[in-house]
């Protein structure tokens, strides 16, 4: 199993596609990387050599990935929080930030639901 950038790729995977399993690295910046680095998209991850995951490594630093991606990520919510933008106040409440509805949907964001019924009867 090669590991590249502190992430183990599936070893029967095309390595075009393995190569999305690192945070930050989708399927064009895969075969970007792999066209400049002189590997072939067809290649299995258990073919690479120890020289062509090196190669691979050293042109995937190019780019931000992995913690450095998930940190600066992080501080930019946590500005959009602190400056008070609706965005920010938005993520404060974990409710959607994007425009989307929340009358229904939303549930992944909002949580269980939680029902409104009228007052018990006294006997």
């Amino acid at each position: 199993m090669a590991r590249i950038a502190g992430v183990d790729l599936p070893k029967k995977k095309r390595i075009e596609f393995a190569l999305t399993y690192i945070y930050g690295v989708g399927h064009t910046t895969a075969l970007k990387a792999l066209a400049s680095a002189g590997i072939s998209a067809d290649k299995r991850v258990y073919d690479l050599s120890e020289d062509d995951a090196a190669v691979l490594t050293r042109e995937l630093r190019r780019y931000t990935i992995e913690g450095d991606l998930r940190k600066r990520v992080a501080m930019d919510v946590k500005n959009l929080i602190d400056i008070k933008t609706l965005r920010g106040i938005r993520h404060r409440k974990g409710l959607p930030v994007r425009g989307q509805r929340t009358k229904t949907n939303a549930r992944t964001r909002k949580g269980k639901r939680k029902t409104v019924g009228s007052k018990p009867k006294e006997a």
